[in-house]
């Protein structure tokens, strides 16, 4: 069971990422119906993405750098939603720059976490 949650979590979170940046490029170029639809999808990989790292972390007996990951995570998630809706919404002008460096920040943080770069 353990091998695997680990394969689709890191499947998931690649997922995610190309995910993000097609929605990201198809909000850009006013492709609203197309935008949408990846979006949702998006969001499904998110709930999949925290369900199997939940699980991950039960299988780790709760270990603190994968907690702090899964913190990270939801940060994360939270930096990518605000890029996409202020982006389609228009408002990203004067917090842009924010969001997208903690976005970039937090998902090389997450990533060397995830493969044990960075271990406590």
């Amino acid at each position: 069971m353990y091998t695997g949650l680990l394969h689709t979590h890191s499947s998931s979170w690649a997922i995610t990422v190309l995910l993000f940046f097609i929605a990201y490029f198809l909000i850009k170029a006013n492709k609203e119906k197309g935008a949408k639809i990846v979006h949702m999808i998006l969001r499904l990989f998110y709930v999949i993405m925290v369900l199997t790292g939940i699980g991950l972390l039960i299988q780790w007996n709760f270990a603190f750098t994968f907690v702090l990951k899964g913190i990270l995570a939801i940060s994360l998630i939270y930096f990518m939603e605000m890029i996409l809706v202020r982006t389609k919404k228009d408002a990203l002008a004067g917090k842009g720059p924010y969001y997208w460096i903690m976005f970039v920040a937090t998902l090389v943080l997450v990533v060397l976490i995830g493969f044990n770069v960075i271990a406590f």
